[in-house]
């Protein structure tokens, strides 16, 4: 690709990268961190907060993924070609972390939230030993469109909800938001023992909500608590949130609407849908019939 303007080569802001499994960590009752390392990942830039990616995950009895092709023109429509039985499957992720150790290897992180064999990431994270390797469609370059939380330099808190999927998001956010940001989030997870230890700014205010004690639905529980917290205080809150979109759609009617705050500052994004699997959200996402991630849409 060229650069119509200088003439020059166009960067790859994505591109293929092997992804070794290096080790396993149990975070809590529902996650799970893989570690990740390979040589192709010399390359790989993220972009930090909320980075997302793509793992192409091998079918139940592959050890490793193999897809036909990794050209950028033409691996989705051979992805898409492969058997049902043979097509590894794609599902976006969080880079929950990225280092060089001493050596100068770099390592990645990615946390996946365990709920059994109901879902092949999940199935494949609680079988995952060192040695597998997955593909990943990631990033070459950090300044990336993948990286959604952009808080303006004239934001004066950041507002954050998330569920256990946009958890290992919110966390690196946190981690790297200013030590001086005023920060007020609510955090839903499955289980007590979700609730993870997370580093954030000083005086950062975290509710967590927990669903295992049954209750009203997950929608009406989350506005619950979003209720019951005093007068938030802030002329120009950025607001980030991002789960479920029924209960996306949901809290982000509640910042907009209750505590009026301008929706071009909320940065949503719904990372699944009750009742719908990626596939279905996936092939929408194709035909261009996902909802609009643009703050100033309509509610």
């Amino acid at each position: 690709m060229t650069d119509t303007a200088s003439g020059a080569p166009a960067v790859a802001h994505f591109r293929f990268f092997t992804f070794e499994v290096l080790r396993t960590l149990r975070l809590g009752h529902s996650f799970l961190r893989v570690t990740f390392g390979g040589e192709s990942l010399a390359d790989f830039r993220s972009g930090g907060y909320d980075q997302s990616l793509s793992l192409f995950l091998p079918p139940a009895g592959q050890e490793h993924t193999v897809l036909p092709s990794t050209d950028e023109d033409t691996w989705f429509a051979s992805w898409r070609g492969m058997p049902e039985a043979e097509r590894p499957v794609m599902r976006s992720y969080t880079v929950r972390g990225q280092r060089r150790t001493d050596e100068g290897a770099v390592e990645v992180d990615i946390d996946f939230v365990l709920h059994g064999d109901s879902s092949p990431a999940s199935h494949w994270a609680g079988r995952a030993v060192p040695g597998r390797r997955i593909l990943a469609i990631g990033p070459a370059v950090a300044a990336n469109k993948s990286v959604r939380f952009q808080a303006p330099a004239t934001a004066d808190a950041v507002w954050m909800y998330a569920d256990e999927t946009a958890l290992p998001a919110a966390a690196a956010i946190l981690e790297r938001l200013p030590e001086s940001a005023a920060v007020r989030a609510w955090f839903e997870v499955p289980h007590e023992d979700d609730r993870l230890g997370l580093a954030a700014p000083a005086g950062a205010e975290i509710t967590w909500i927990v669903r295992e004690d049954g209750g009203p639905k997950r929608s009406e529980r989350v506005l619950e608590a979003l209720r019951a917290a005093e007068p938030l205080a802030a002329q120009a809150p950025y607001v980030w949130l991002a789960g479920e979109a029924g209960t996306i759609r949901a809290v982000r009617r509640h910042f907009v609407q209750e505590r009026s705050v301008d929706r071009r500052s909320v940065r949503f994004t719904g990372y699944w849908r009750l009742g719908a699997s990626e596939e279905q959200l996936l092939a929408e996402a194709y035909a261009g019939k996902a909802p609009s991630e643009d703050p100033a849409s309509e509610l």
